[in-house]
């Protein structure tokens, strides 16, 4: 293999919202997921409610349709 033609993949934390830390190495470094396999249903067996107004209030906010010109626009 070429030597430095490779990126570099130091040690990083993946960090869940439920409070779980993974010590991995990546590219990208350290940064926080919102369901890992700590708190995931499928994984643990358990329902849990997943935040999906929260998720659906940041994509309208951050693409800037609301309720209202939808509401409007069918109308």
């Amino acid at each position: 293999m070429k030597p430095e033609i490779h990126p570099v993949y130091p040690a990083s934390r993946v960090t869940c919202m439920c409070g779980n830390v993974v010590e991995t190495k990546s590219t990208r470094g350290s940064f926080s997921v919102e369901i890992c396999s700590n708190c995931h249903p499928f994984f643990t067996g358990k329902y849990k409610l997943v935040d999906t107004a929260g998720r659906i209030d940041r994509f309208r906010k951050k693409y800037g349709a609301s309720p209202t010109s939808a509401a409007s626009k069918k109308a």
